[in-house]
This record gives structure tokens, C-alpha cells and sequence, in this order.
């Protein structure tokens, strides 16, 4: 948990659920990914993430954390030298007491066995595929480099995604 809350700036229950994922992760035959030996495929992107990001190494810039924007603390952790996959998903028995103060919630959380606050099971070893390195193309409208897989081409013009968005947005006004 200290390493977890250096990272995130402080404690808190969701903190605490991302320190539970990846304290199981670790102590299930996995180890701190150097480079983009486990995966993890995050739906919410609260602060859970960064307990996950912080003690298993799983992070944006390594492309090795993936975000799904489903609103749900769910976390499938794949690990590619083993070639298995595992989902921890919230059990709705697992959601915030309301009597409880935050500090009680933590501690409540980190004494808990994960099998009691998470549903977990293996899953078809289904990894995204690793973080692919493109070359920058500058935007002819604001001419910042941007990654070629996300030029856009509008009236023969390789446009970033937001000048793009912005030209198509004038046209439809």
C-alpha cells in the first residue's frame, strides 16, 4: 500500500482494490512486468489503476495497460511468457459500506481475502497486441508531430485528430 499511495498521492478505497488486483497478481506466479510481460486490460480508470500501474508494472507508456471505458472495476491481467489470463471483476458485496469511515473501508479491503471481494477466474489467452512504435507525421494544420496511425486525411491534408475534428465540425455547421 505505501508504494501505491507515493504514487497516487494518497490512500482511499479504490487505491486499496487496485493494491488487492495486483497483490494477487503477484502472489500468483507473476512478476513486476520490466516490459510488456503482463498486460492488464483496466474498465474504469479511477484509482485503482494507478495501485495496478505502480506494484505490477502495467503502465500507458509501455503500452501494457489498457483502458476500457466501461465504468466497471473489472481487470483482466494477461500474462504473455506463461500464456494465461485471469479476470478479477468486483463482486457487488465488495461495493463501499456506507457505515463505515475510509480508513475503516481500507483496512477492511486490505484485510479481506480476495476471493471475498473479487469474482476471479481464468480467461482464453486473448492479449492486445503489443505497443507498436510509428513514425510522426506533422499535422499540416497545427504541425505538431503526430503518430501516423492517427493522421487523418481531410481535402488531401494529413491532419492530427483534433484539427481533423475541428475541420469536419465547421464543414457540418
Amino acid at each position: 500500500m505505501k508504494k501505491a499511495v507515493k504514487f497516487h498521492g494518497h490512500a482511499c478505497p479504490g487505491l486499496a482494490l487496485g493494491v488487492m488486483v495486483a497483490k494477487y497478481i503477484l502472489e500468483h506466479g507473476n512478476d513486476f512486468s520490466i516490459d510488456e510481460e503482463l498486460v492488464a486490460v483496466v474498465e474504469n480508470n479511477n484509482c485503482s489503476v494507478d495501485a495496478i500501474q505502480a506494484l505490477i508494472g502495467t503502465t500507458f507508456g509501455k503500452g501494457n495497460l489498457i483502458f476500457l471505458d466501461f465504468g466497471k472495476n473489472n481487470y483482466t491481467i494477461y500474462n504473455r511468457t506463461q500464456k494465461k489470463g485471469i479476470r478479477i471483476s468486483l463482486k457487488s458485496s465488495g461495493l463501499r459500506s456506507r457505515d463505515m469511515s475510509r480508513e475503516e473501508r481500507i483496512e477492511q479491503l486490505l484485510n479481506s481475502a480476495p476471493e471475498d471481494v473479487f469474482e476471479i477466474k481464468p480467461v482464453e489467452f486473448n492479449p492486445p497486441k503489443e505497443a507498436e512504435i510509428h513514425e510522426s507525421i506533422r499535422c499540416d494544420k497545427c504541425g505538431e508531430p503526430t503518430m501516423s496511425t492517427r493522421i487523418k486525411i481531410h481535402e488531401n491534408k494529413k491532419l492530427c485528430i483534433p484539427c481533423y475534428n475541428q475541420m469536419v465540425n465547421r464543414l457540418n455547421e
